[in-house]
């Protein structure tokens, strides 16, 4: 059985929707292509979110990132449109997507983008990872 890339987001039921509890991923091998010239981008993803209803299944958020692999995309817009969707399938109460890229043309690029549900005045508690300006070096 093989896999292949999807736009298709799968999710489960949140087991413990009376609190906030924080998920956090590092999706350390997300590729695009740079829309300029064609070329290979790669970059470091780090997701986190606090649930309402449904949290997203593992297996299909790596065949959604795969799915990027042969798209021309520029860092900023990618990682907006990773997050829009990600909110459009989850509805969470909170979530950042914080996108690390490798360097090109000698600038390492870094963008996060943020979703709060409307009335929601919880609080994420501090990263649980450093990320390395460079990019050389995640550490958890």
């Amino acid at each position: 059985m093989s896999a292949q890339p999807s736009k298709t987001l799968e999710t489960f039921p949140n087991p413990a929707p009376q609190r906030d509890f924080c998920i956090r991923m590092r999706i350390p091998e997300f590729t695009c292509l740079c829309p300029k010239t064609g070329q290979p981008d790669f970059g470091t993803l780090y997701l986190e979110y606090i649930a309402e209803k449904k949290c997203v299944e593992l297996k299909s958020l790596k065949l959604y990132i795969w799915s990027f692999r042969n798209e021309g995309c520029f860092h900023e817009a990618v990682t907006n449109q990773i997050l829009d969707d990600l909110v459009k399938a989850l509805s969470p109460r909170y979530m950042r997507l914080t996108a690390v890229f490798n360097v090109r043309g000698g600038i390492y690029t870094h963008v996060t983008a943020e979703h709060r549900k409307k009335g929601w005045k919880g609080t994420l508690p501090p990263p649980a990872w450093h990320v390395d300006p460079t990019g050389a070096g995640q550490t958890p």
